[in-house]
């Protein structure tokens, strides 16, 4: 058996949160003897047998054109959707039904969704990280339910022994509020983020890619003039500053729009860090009663709910729970027991 990786052009450009799922995906499998490789449209020769399996990451436009292919040759993939919408899957389900004439009329595929569920019902299987994913899923986008199978986001094992004195030593800053990941996307909520944050009387680190857009630009400005933000504009994620980062703040913050959970917040709570996180996207899944979930679209619920954060006591309750149930090795077993299930 092996297994080939595959996701859309630019996930090396972007480094978000499918970059990191694969390639920590692809680690944990041949740390547990999985043949796997990145698939390369480059290869001239590459022919897919009934041992092969392709794994997406992603199901959107960026990755159609690759999983109608392989339907087209007859090669099998699992999915992970990696999707999310704030809309209720009622309203994504009506949507759906109000296009159907213009897609008879047009014999195309026209929104997003309509993609998202052929990709989805293509594959052998179909694997979202959270159960709000799927429902979303089946529910909204009328993906087949008997495909759906919850493989949890995971997370490396190395940040329960983060040093939070490297982190402290290099930058001078202990018990602050820290907030990690790109600025300018719409979805990551930046304006609101940094609104909070000026509002709070407490020393707060950005460690953000920040875009070279309108907001990204705004969310720089603003920055700037904030006495008590310190941008660190980017860390390697291998560094062991960045694992560091987490181990030395008080609170981390991921209060944007939604989260399929929120890799980094499962790292920062892995470190020992409390966690302010949005209640979109499956993240109460992952974080139970161990992180605060404020109303993303309130400056004035983001700021309450981070001086909540600060005000408490830390404790290993959450690391725990990420060590018993979300380290890749034991995502990576879950995993290999459903391409064992497809090719046997």
């Amino acid at each position: 058996m092996r297994i080939h990786l595959a996701s859309y052009q630019s996930i090396m450009l972007n480094r978000g949160g499918p970059t990191y799922k694969l390639l920590h995906t692809k680690k944990a499998l041949e740390e547990i003897g999985v043949d796997v490789k990145l698939f390369d449209m480059w290869d001239f020769n590459v022919k897919l047998t009934k041992d092969d399996l392709v794994h997406i990451f992603l199901a959107n436009i960026s990755t159609y054109s690759l999983a109608t292919n392989l339907k087209l040759y007859g090669a099998k993939y699992v999915v992970n959707p990696i999707i999310f919408s704030n809309h209720p899957a009622w309203k994504i389900k009506l949507y759906q039904n109000l296009e159907k004439p213009l897609n008879k009329l047009f014999i195309r595929s026209i929104s997003d969704y309509n993609i998202t569920k052929r990709i989805c019902n293509n594959a052998e299987r179909v694997l979202p990280n959270t159960i709000d994913e799927s429902n979303l899923l089946v529910n909204g986008m009328n993906v087949n339910k008997d495909k759906m199978q919850v493989i949890h986001n995971g997370v490396e094992k190395r940040f329960a022994e983060a040093d939070a004195s490297l982190f402290q030593k290099k930058y001078g800053f202990k018990d602050f509020i820290l907030y990690v990941g790109h600025l300018g996307p719409d979805r990551k909520n930046g304006k609101k983020i940094i609104k909070a944050l000026q509002q709070i009387d407490h020393p707060a680190v950005i460690i953000a890619d920040i875009l070279q857009n309108k907001e990204g630009e705004w969310c720089r400005k603003e920055i700037e003039k904030s006495k008590n933000i310190k941008l660190i504009e980017w860390l390697n994620h291998d560094d062991p500053l960045f694992a560091s980062a987490y181990a030395a703040c008080n609170t981390f913050i991921l209060p944007t729009k939604y989260e399929t959970p929120g890799r980094a917040a499962l790292e920062a709570g892995l470190a020992g860090a409390n966690i302010v996180i949005t209640p979109n996207g499956g993240t109460e899944e992952y974080f139970v009663k161990y992180a605060e979930y404020p109303n993303p679209d309130s400056v004035e619920s983001i700021t309450n709910a981070i001086e909540v954060s600060l005000n408490k006591k830390r404790n290993d309750e959450l690391k725990e729970r990420i060590l018993a149930s979300y380290i890749w090795s034991i995502i990576a077993i879950k995993t290999l027991d459903v391409y064992q299930e497809i090719i046997t």
